[in-house]
């Protein structure tokens, strides 16, 4: 009977835990850009959208942008298409373009009907919707051509407000209009970035394959829990961040200078990362701060 009653008292600490955070960001805009192994693994998946639904009736406002890269590769190859590369970044022809967009359609709605069997209201739109959402402009590879692969120029966050007035979760597909009504596929990243900068998310937080930032990438235990972005930029300037971090720091950076107050990296591999980031006291992955944002995370 001790033993039952120490569980339960366990189980009301952590709840008195998230407490402090739950009244913090309570109405507040929270950006999740969801991708990596947690959009391959079914368990993984369900615990982020389980997540990202308990945000949601706990007050807060979460936004959804999911990337598809994986699904994507797949869906060509089964195409019998050869995919091409410069660069590193892949050639998206227009018969690529048309997968893509068949291919990321078909996982937001796929997410919506993970989020409603929660029994929360959720809608998938693409940055073609509204006004529309997500404005671009081609993007060059070291000035060569990769097709109808895009930067945001301008984010048009009305149908997002729409939503989250209605009491809607909304879930975003990367994907935009140019000047001249052409379709082109946006690096998730960059659109989550833009995103939040736009509706002035209180947080931002990327889902990776990688548990945050290491002052030494090759030690795991520099692991660092917060950075303050004069440190981020430090960390740039010494040569040790590289790969795919230094395009998502950079990201966080300009988010932070845009208006986001935090931004989080975090491991998606591990079930409930985004709980266990936003509502404990030392979190799990890496905060990534304003230089006026005073330290939330309580020392234990």
């Amino acid at each position: 009977m001790e033993k039952e009653m120490e569980q339960y008292l366990n189980k009301a600490n952590v709840l008195i835990e998230a407490l402090p955070y739950i009244q913090r960001f309570n109405r507040k805009i929270i950006v999740v850009k969801y991708g990596g192994s947690a959009m391959v693994d079914d368990n993984l998946k369900k615990s982020v959208i389980q997540d990202v639904t308990l945000l949601k009736l706990c007050g807060f406002k979460p936004i959804i942008v999911h990337g598809g890269g994986k699904d994507i590769s797949k869906w060509v190859e089964k195409s019998g298409m050869e995919p091409k590369f410069i660069n590193g970044l892949r050639v998206t022809d227009e018969a690529t373009m048309e997968i893509a967009e068949m291919v990321l359609g078909k996982v937001g709605k796929s997410l919506v009907t993970m989020v409603q069997e929660l029994g929360v209201k959720a809608v998938s739109i693409s940055g073609k919707d509204g006004a529309p959402l997500l404005k671009c402009e081609k993007k060059l590879s070291n000035g060569e051509d990769i097709g109808f692969v895009g930067d945001v120029k301008e984010v048009n966050p009305s149908i997002l407000y729409d939503l989250l007035e209605k009491d809607y979760l909304p879930i975003v597909c990367p994907i935009g209009l140019d000047d001249d009504y052409n379709t082109y596929n946006i690096n998730a990243d960059d659109a989550a970035c833009a995103i939040a900068r736009a509706v002035n998310a209180e947080k931002l937080a990327f889902l990776t394959d990688i548990e945050g930032v290491y002052k030494d990438p090759k030690d795991p235990s520099t692991l660092i829990s917060e950075l303050k972005v004069s440190e981020a930029r430090e960390l740039i300037g010494s040569g040790y961040i590289g790969g795919g971090m230094l395009p998502k720091l950079n990201n966080c950076i300009d988010a932070i200078e845009n208006g986001v107050s935090r931004v989080h990296i975090l491991d998606g591999r591990i079930p409930h990362c985004l709980l266990l980031e936003i509502f404990t006291h030392k979190g799990i992955g890496t905060a990534i701060l304003g230089e006026n944002e005073t330290k939330f995370y309580v020392e234990e």
